[in-house]
């Protein structure tokens, strides 16, 4: 699914403050939210607003409009406790398609407890090239999907830096594959290609000693967390584990400058794994360049750096380069595949560190095909 997108977002953010404050009449006829969204600094620590427009098409959607929203506050006014947020995301299409998800990151006072929790609905086309690290390009096969997930994580502080807790949530996946006669369909079973319902529960632990949570500049944080998956109904009989581990530390190399280190590893155990579940390569936030779910299976590992380096209050840049695979039983370093990149990043909330990012990511090239890429815009930092 080729998608093409607009870069009206981009300039009305970018391109209209310039102006506005050289010339200051946008800026003064401007509604209050979209000049303190776009312009003012706070330091009060009072909570903030911010709207980004999205518009896209592609033959297999037409157009697709729609909005996303962060909403960012604190729960006390101390400097210690961290930023949370609501963030919410909606499109349509005009042929009759839909995504839509709300999320929250919630700090309470002096960060005592952490919670997480997220509903998303997509309704939506992607393509699917199979099981593995090498597949290809001319397995591309167009599946319609339906997806509804639900998942809340709450912790709890213990000492300074270490958070114990747990997650739960739930899952549904339909989908229709629109074309038949591909090679890898031999790789589903009947009940596999059409979806299922599950539910999973499981523990977390976190480390956290980040001087801030959205723009950190050092700490590191490590985040580890499990999911006993079981399979509802009689159309779904996985049962299995979903295993997922996080680590980023920052360095503060100059008053400018900030290397991030990062790295994943997720793994997904059980027979008879379902495709939807397995872990997938390449998102807004690590193998940027890489169609999600171009490659998956049932172990992924990947890591990046970025250098970020911070041109003013309101601008900042940043570079990356990274490598990952998916694999089945044994991992090879020969299967690794390389990405790298750089953006822009425009800072709405300086106090609190949000930023819009902008993204253009540069992966492999598959022996006769077209160089893997990608462009993201994107709500805050990628790690």
């Amino acid at each position: 699914m080729k998608r093409h997108l607009t870069f009206f977002a981009l300039l009305s953010i970018l391109a209209i403050p310039a102006y506005a404050q050289k010339e200051g009449f946008i800026k003064r006829i401007s509604p209050k939210f979209v000049r303190k969204m776009l312009w003012e600094k706070d330091s009060s620590r009072s909570a903030s607003f911010f709207l980004l427009p999205v518009l896209s098409s592609a033959p297999e959607t037409g157009l697709e409009v729609g909005a996303s929203a962060l909403y960012s506050f604190y729960t006390d006014t101390s400097r210690i406790t961290r930023v949370s947020n609501v963030f919410g995301y909606g499109t349509f299409t005009t042929k009759g398609q839909q995504r839509a998800s709300i999320s929250t990151n919630y700090w309470t006072p002096q960060n005592r407890y952490h919670y997480t929790g997220v509903v998303s609905f997509v309704n939506f086309p992607f393509d699917f090239y199979g099981i593995g690290n090498a597949t290809r390009k001319a397995e591309e096969q167009r599946i319609s999907e339906k997806r509804l997930r639900v998942n809340y994580l709450a912790e709890k502080r213990l000492g300074d830096y270490v958070y114990i807790g747990y997650t739960i949530g739930g899952y549904n996946f339909t989908y229709r594959i629109d074309n038949l006669g591909r090679a890898f369909e031999s790789q589903l079973t009947d009940r596999d290609r059409n979806g299922g319902s599950g539910l999973y529960i499981g523990p977390s632990i976190t480390f956290d000693n980040r001087n801030n949570n959205t723009y950190t500049t050092k700490g590191l944080v490590f985040t580890a967390y499990a999911h006993f998956m079981q399979g509802l109904f009689s159309d779904n009989y996985y049962r299995g584990t979903f295993l997922n581990m996080e680590y980023a530390q920052f360095f503060k190399l100059h008053k400018r400058w900030v290397l991030g280190v990062n790295a994943q590893e997720q793994s997904l155990f059980g027979g008879q794994t379902p495709f939807y579940l397995l872990p997938e390569l390449g998102n807004d936030e690590m193998m940027r360049g890489y169609y999600n779910g171009r490659y998956r299976d049932k172990h992924l590992i990947a890591g990046q750096t970025e250098l970020r380096y911070r041109l003013s209050d309101r601008l900042g840049l940043a570079g990356f380069v990274g490598t990952g695979t998916v694999f089945r039983n044994s991992f090879s370093f020969d299967q690794l595949k390389p990405n790298y990149g750089g953006g822009l990043r425009y800072f709405f909330d300086t106090e609190k560190g949000l930023t819009m990012r902008v993204d253009y990511g540069v992966g492999q090239q598959p022996a006769g095909e077209k160089r893997q890429q990608g462009f993201y815009l994107s709500l805050g930092e990628s790690f």
